[in-house]
């Protein structure tokens, strides 16, 4: 999927849900950050980062009224949240994209290592890698970002949630993927990302702010 295309379904989900947005502005930091850590080539660096930017692209089909409540969900509520991985990676199909990077991130990006994750049930290394990988970034953002219920960021947030990350190591997400993570937060590297967008204060437009992204086109 071209750049600009990419940008355009980043921009839907920001009408769709501002929170969203700058849940994915996040997470694409924490990918980007990650894959360079890695020593990855650049071709693959911009694959994962389009992948990560478009892995939330199925909450266009889910419907205002959940997707925008600001309460918990109920267990109804949240079955019908459970739907965006497949529906994304539906879209991402008759959008015409054949990266497998991106097919497989959105629709798996929330298996777990004991099969109990969704949409399909994958286990361990049935996952694809950068799904895993993304599951743990993706948990992480949504444990250390402001909402409704939930006012708590910041360094004890994130220690929280590390903490978290870590009981669950192997049953619900991969072991590798958390200690990898672990290791690039604990070198400072990330604080940055954890505050980027992650206040009370209005999120600006993605127009307004695109440029600041590393996998902008200059």
């Amino acid at each position: 999927m071209q750049p600009s295309l990419v940008q355009t379904m980043v921009r839907l989900i920001e009408l769709k849900d501002l929170s969203t947005a700058a849940h994915t502005w996040r997470v694409v930091l924490y990918t980007r950050a990650m894959a360079e850590e890695a020593g990855l080539s650049h071709t693959l660096i911009e694959r994962l980062t389009h992948a990560a930017a478009l892995h939330d692209i199925g909450k266009l089909d889910i419907p205002d009224n959940v997707l925008q409540k600001p309460a918990r969900l109920d267990p109804h509520e949240y079955d019908i949240i459970k739907q965006h991985a497949a529906l994304g990676h539906t879209r991402l199909l008759e959008l015409d994209d054949s990266d497998r990077i991106d097919l497989d991130l959105v629709r798996h990006h929330h298996e777990r290592p004991d099969g109990l994750g969704y949409p399909d049930g994958l286990r361990g290394e049935q996952i694809p890698i950068a799904a895993r990988h993304f599951g743990v970034i993706d948990t992480f953002d949504a444990l250390t970002s402001v909402r409704p219920y939930r006012q708590q960021i910041g360094e004890r947030a994130a220690d929280e949630a590390l903490e978290l990350l870590a009981r669950e190591a192997g049953t619900r997400y991969d072991a590798q993927s958390v200690d990898m993570f672990t290791r690039l937060y604990r070198t400072g590297r990330l604080e940055w990302i954890l505050h980027h967008f992650n206040d009370a204060v209005p999120i600006l437009p993605f127009d307004a702010i695109r440029q600041q992204s590393p996998w902008s086109p200059k």
